[in-house]
């Protein structure tokens, strides 16, 4: 009964990387660290990925602020106020 449950549960698939010298230098580094070579590898993809959420939310922020005329129009307000509260120089 045991290893008919335990062999009956979904597996993640497998893959295989050719890693380079940076690559395998990282994976050494974070073997060394404690992660076995499974764990540093979803872990870094998972890094990567979230990287590249945040860089894609960010992009959308920058956007949609650019597309705001009301905020450029305050923030070029704010930037002539504090250019006459400069002191002369």
């Amino acid at each position: 009964m045991y290893d008919v449950s335990r062999y009956n549960r979904a597996m993640a698939p497998a893959i295989s990387v050719r890693l380079d010298d940076e690559a395998d230098r990282a994976l050494r580094l974070l073997q060394a660290a404690g992660m076995t070579r499974s764990d540093a590898i979803r872990s870094a993809l998972v890094a990567a990925a979230g990287t590249l959420r945040r860089h894609a939310e960010l992009a959308a922020e920058v956007a949609a602020l650019d597309a705001d005329v009301d905020d450029r129009e305050e923030m070029l307000a704010v930037a002539e106020l504090m250019e006459s509260l400069r002191a002369p120089g």
